[in-house]
């Protein structure tokens, strides 16, 4: 294995024999790129990764964030690579040339950030000063554009969100922040935030806070809620910095992993004087956030790949070298030499289990950011529609089951090392720590359910989800035939039809009065649907492999039905080995794990309401 990161090799299958994303090149939006242009970017990315966000991973983790008179600092060894991502044009990858960005298509900065987020808490101050540069881009007067754009992007600047407040986490509606207008229109604004991520930190000389706040007089609830920019330090009309803003940072919170990543209580206009401007219209904050928070719950599915990713590479690294126990063959011979225990089945379960979600995940979150792309050079408002459809239907499925699957992920390569996988001699559990606020902030895991239950099903009525039964059918067809993963075709199939019942069923439940039957099954059904969907995509990739694998075989004249011919060219033929990985992960997907939504589609059927019905007192006397 090259990388302990990443395999690259599948990065660039799903790239460009799976997506072929350097046909975005052919729109004039992207007619400046080409394929070397991008491989070229990931080579600098990938250098940049293993050269200096790697080693502070763990250097990160153990020094961690302090607090001293009001000031936080980061970790001494993110310093470096603070200074780098703004000298590298890392934060304005996919920012339009105009204000100092590169203009690059989303699915190559996804691909990017497969390299980065496996040090998270490193990543976060520039990925959040990149979201909050994207709302001013898409929101801000041409005034805050030439203010705030050019050090966000060039990282002398940092920039975050201020969502959650005490006893308003989910329920953001129920925040009680105040911005006062005043004469001049600007607004004073009072409140506390909690659980601010990079709320503050020594990497920038400035901080920008997009703070979500209600105007006094509007209406409660969240179509009352505007959005402000609220630096740590006011800019004078030079642009140079003055005053302290009249905010403080009361307390940083310890956590159970992410231990890099400053997390701030905030606490604005103590004092009276806490200066902030309205970023878009009045009463517009949500729709503006939840651009921000769109793109972060994307992240999220990149944080859960590349946790997956990298324990997974650790453990198989692992399993290869560590020596115990004999061949099942030999198992009665005492003298029998010992051997790797990636020889045993239940390693090689645990293996095989974990590969199948890493390259499901990359699939996933490389295809869905694809979408994105696909609509911004779609050439008609129906193709526009189309792509925008998928990216919107699939988002809580790479946020929640991306999350979810990376936590399991991470625990199991911990499983392959047993006690060396618990203790911190291996960085496996950094990896579990680090993974697990995956399925809880950017709304947790179970909003993220009734979000598409709620309201992704039946968006367009409903024509979202349809588009993606239609393109998970149209793989199906396309392979149906293939005499080596036709059979798997069929099964996925069938559970495609099975989730498209489901869906169905909420429907008729709904019109029926029984609401509740959706709400109580929403989380089951997201990864009833994110099973699926991983089916769809392996059963792509194994497509693919199919016919490469087919054509090398016959490039070399090797009989695909000579096992003994077949199974040494796999040995010794890397990209063999490669494609018939891909086959052998999506069988065992297919006919190993997609089988377990027969057992959730029972459970929802059954219309069970044990969870409403049981009594408060009842769940422990």
């Amino acid at each position: 294995m090259a990388s302990l990161i990443l395999e690259e090799r599948d990065q660039l299958f799903v790239l460009h024999e799976m997506l072929e994303v350097e046909k975005l090149c052919d729109s004039l939006k992207f007619a400046d790129f080409s394929r070397d242009m991008f491989d070229m970017v990931l080579t600098e990315a990938q250098k940049f990764a293993v050269n200096e966000l790697l080693p502070t991973t763990a250097a990160g983790d153990q020094e961690g964030c302090r607090l001293e008179d009001g000031q936080v600092y980061a970790p001494t060894c993110f310093h470096r690579p603070w200074k780098l991502f703004g000298e590298g044009g890392w934060m304005a990858m996919c920012n339009a040339p105009e204000v100092g960005g590169q203009g690059l298509p989303v699915v190559i900065r996804s691909a990017c950030w497969d390299w980065f987020l496996h040090n998270f808490a490193c990543f976060m101050y520039p990925g959040l000063t990149e979201g909050a540069a994207e709302l001013i881009e898409e929101y801000g007067t041409q005034e805050q554009k030439d203010r705030y754009l050019p050090p966000l992007l060039s990282g002398q600047w940092a920039g975050t969100m201020a969502l959650t407040e005490p006893g308003a986490g989910s329920d953001v509606g129920a925040l009680t922040t105040r911005a006062i207008r005043q004469t001049d229109g600007t607004f004073l604004i009072q409140g506390t935030k909690i659980f601010i991520s990079a709320g503050d930190h020594d990497l920038a000389e400035n901080i920008i806070q997009p703070v979500l706040a209600r105007i006094e007089g509007d209406p409660a609830g969240t179509k009352g809620i505007s959005l402000f920019l609220v630096p740590k330090y006011l800019i004078n009309e030079d642009g140079t910095l003055g005053k302290r803003n009249d905010y403080e940072v009361a307390g940083i919170e310890e956590k159970l992993g992410l231990h890099g990543s400053s997390t701030c209580l905030l606490n604005f206009g103590d004092k009276g004087a806490c200066y902030g401007e309205l970023l878009g219209e009045e009463r517009a904050g949500m729709k503006i956030m939840f651009q921000m928070m769109n793109g972060a719950r994307i992240s999220v599915g990149m944080q859960g790949l590349t946790a997956s990713s990298i324990a997974y590479l650790h453990a198989l690294q692992y399993a290869k070298e560590r020596l115990q126990g004999s061949s099942l063959m030999d198992m009665k011979n005492p003298e029998a030499p010992r051997v790797p225990i990636i020889q045993h089945a239940d390693v090689r379960r645990m293996l095989l289990w974990m590969k199948t979600q890493v390259d499901s995940m990359r699939a996933l979150m490389y295809f869905t950011t694809c979408c994105l792309d696909r609509a911004a050079t779609a050439e008609s408002g129906e193709d526009k529609a189309k792509w925008n459809g998928l990216f919107e239907i699939l988002t809580p499925i790479c946020k929640a089951y991306n999350s979810d699957m990376g936590f399991r992920v991470c625990e199991t390569a911990i499983q392959v090392l047993g006690g060396y996988g618990y203790s911190s001699e291996y960085p496996l559990e950094q990896f579990l720590r680090d993974e697990k606020i995956g399925s809880i902030y950017e709304g947790a895991n179970g909003i993220q359910a009734l979000d598409l239950v709620g309201r992704k099903l039946n968006m367009k009525k409903g024509a979202y989800f349809m588009t993606l039964l239609g393109e998970m059918g149209a793989t199906v067809n396309r392979y149906s035939g293939n005499p080596v993963v036709g059979e798997m075709a069929c099964e996925v199939q069938s559970a495609v039809n099975a989730l498209a019942e489901v869906a169905m069923f909420f429907g008729k439940s709904a019109r029926e009065g029984n609401f509740l039957v959706p709400i109580n099954n929403a989380y089951p059904f997201l990864m009833l649907m994110g099973k699926v969907v991983a089916a769809w995509l392996l059963l792509w990739e194994a497509g693919i492999a199919s016919d490469k694998f087919e054509a090398l075989l016959s490039e070399k004249g090797i009989d695909p039905h000579d096992l003994a011919a077949r199974g040494a060219f796999i040995t010794d033929h890397k990209d063999a080995a490669f494609y018939d990985g891909k086959l052998m992960g999506a069988r065992f997907f297919i006919r190993n794990v997609l089988p377990e939504i027969d057992g959730t589609i029972r459970s929802i059927k059954s219309g069970d309401m044990s969870i409403l019905e049981i009594a408060d007192a009842s769940f422990a006397v």
